[in-house]
């Protein structure tokens, strides 16, 4: 038994008739596309991961820099009253 009860010869009978379906050529133009296409996804899954990474720092300091806006504004407030 193989993989999920197709023996190894069942395996290689499909491979077999995909081959003389398609050709050698068109399989391997298949296999580059899906590698590409695979190579991209990582990389937007990678820049997405980082760029989440960065948000909360800049959510903090815009949060702390307003923050620290009005205290300011009291300051300025309290000498001139």
């Amino acid at each position: 038994m193989g993989f999920g009860g197709i023996s190894i010869w069942s395996l290689l009978l499909i491979l077999l008739i995909v081959v003389l379906l398609f050709g050698t050529k068109k399989l391997r133009n298949i296999g580059g596309d899906l590698g590409t296409a695979l190579k991209n996804f990582k990389g937007a899954m990678r820049d997405g991961e980082e760029s989440k990474a960065s948000e909360p720092g800049q959510i903090e300091q815009s949060t702390s820099s307003s923050d620290s806006a009005p205290a300011k504004e009291k300051d300025k407030a309290s000498p001139s009253a």
